[in-house]
């Protein structure tokens, strides 16, 4: 299938945090999978309107309007796991902002790809008790999915993808190996040529860290990334206040 206008919704992940920097820029799975895409379609149009710290109601009022008007062919959605961290969370109500969005993007004209969140207990040990919550949002996503003919691509069931190094040390974001394996896993998804299942595969093992190494982590994290983060939602501030998002116009790629 030929694309020729893609669109990115979505957060931070999308947004490319973890990939690069504000110095030099964000690159990002999207941005990769946009490279993958131009390899096939030449000419392709790509526009990004994802910005850090969003919600997925926030996704929706502040991006859906402006992805319609860019006419897409090609949109993927990744929205929900800042709710999922919120306090009164509610699965049901989320996914149904996603449904929204999924029907709106399949009923102009454009194949939609969404992806379910990884156990993110395994990557962040502390989060464990968020799992149930987690688990409940991600059925409704493949539920939400299957009635639009959304692509889906699950990475919950996948080991490989909570390796520690597809993440940055936040926990948050994937690294750059991450946003490689989520660029991949779009392309496997749409059955683009020359994309496979190697994006599913565990990387090599490394020895496991001792208790010790373990718990001091824990602290690291509570300390310098999970401590601030419940910090700014005390104070009513998020990452993204007053940004906006890196590619609002459809461009060639590389540009």
């Amino acid at each position: 299938m030929a694309f020729v206008r893609y669109v990115a919704l979505g957060d931070s992940q999308t947004e490319g945090l973890g990939d690069g920097d504000d110095v030099i820029g964000y690159r990002g799975w999207a941005d990769r999978f946009a490279e993958r895409l131009a390899v096939d379609n030449p000419g392709l149009l790509y526009a990004n309107l994802a910005v850090r710290g969003r919600l997925a109601a926030q996704v929706r009022d502040e991006q859906l309007a402006a992805a319609l008007e860019l006419q897409p062919d090609l949109v993927t959605v990744m929205a929900g796991m800042n709710d999922l961290i919120r306090p009164g969370f509610d699965a049901a109500r989320v996914s149904g902002v996603l449904e929204e969005m999924f029907a709106a993007l399949t009923g102009a004209g454009a194949r939609v790809v969404t992806v379910t969140f990884p156990d993110i207990g395994r990557i962040a040990p502390l989060a464990r008790p968020l799992i149930p919550r987690l688990l409940a949002f991600n059925q409704y996503v493949r539920e939400a999915a299957a009635r639009h003919e959304v692509t889906l691509v699950d990475t919950f069931p996948l080991v490989s993808v909570t390796d520690a190094r597809m993440w940055c040390r936040d926990r948050l974001h994937a690294s750059p190996v991450g946003h490689a394996m989520i660029a991949a896993a779009m392309a496997h998804a749409l059955e683009l040529p020359g994309s496979d299942d190697t994006w599913m595969r565990p990387l090599p093992a490394l020895p496991p860290p001792g208790r010790l190494r373990t718990v001091a982590g824990e602290v690291r994290w509570l300390t310098s990334f999970a401590g601030p983060w419940i910090g700014r939602r005390l104070r009513g501030r998020s990452s993204g206040d007053g940004r906006m998002a890196k590619r609002p116009l459809l461009m060639p790629v590389g540009d």
